[in-house]
């Protein structure tokens, strides 16, 4: 269970006031993996079958992506990431957020949560630099309930990967992203999801 925030509800008024004024376009920002077992949940199954089986891949292979949400209109972004997340591949990522970020004109902010490489020295002078039109907004520690990509992962999981076998940690990928791109221009789906204003 996640530890409670200590400032309560005053990172959702201070989101709440900035995407309320017009001018700013809120981003949220996350890291996940899926893996190629695969998730298994609770399903309906017909009732002449007694012992539905699972199949489940016996390995640890799993395949990464940087992604973010604007939260106002459900638009979604994402990188592929073959190695580690670490500095440099969030910077790389961020660079490609806030190119195709900056195309609405508008002041951009992105939620990102608290872990060490978001903050790291390699890119600090770039976040300076970029803080006036493009900056982040760090949430609390031990508050995932407070990132609203958390629930695009979550969906993810149940469309893409909940109940299937996967041979290939390939084949997580392109069910993953198949589903990824379904949410590359604006959309109700996650705008809906993600409305936390």
């Amino acid at each position: 269970m996640p530890k409670p925030t200590p400032n309560g509800n005053r990172p959702l008024k201070k989101i709440a006031e900035v995407a309320l004024c017009g001018t700013t376009d809120v981003w949220s920002l996350d890291e996940v993996h899926f893996q190629q077992h695969g998730s298994r949940c609770r399903m309906w199954i017909p009732p002449e079958c007694k012992d539905p089986v699972v199949l489940h891949h016996p390995t640890r292979k799993s395949v990464g992506y940087f992604g973010a949400v604007r939260l106002a209109d459900g638009k979604f972004v994402f990188q592929r990431e073959l190695s580690a997340f670490n500095a440099d591949t969030f910077w790389t990522f961020m660079k490609k957020l806030r190119r195709i970020s900056s195309h609405s004109g508008r002041r951009v902010l992105v939620l990102a949560d608290n872990a060490r490489y978001h903050h790291a020295v390699l890119h600090a002078d770039w976040r300076s630099d970029c803080a006036e039109r493009f900056s982040l907004l760090y949430l609390p520690p031990y508050s995932p309930e407070l990132n609203p990509i958390e629930r695009v992962w979550k969906l993810t999981r149940r469309l893409a990967t909940h109940n299937r076998y996967f041979a290939h940690v390939e084949e997580v990928a392109h069910a993953v992203e198949s589903l990824f791109e379904k949410w590359g221009a604006a959309n109700t789906t996650l705008s809906k999801l993600c409305a936390i204003i």
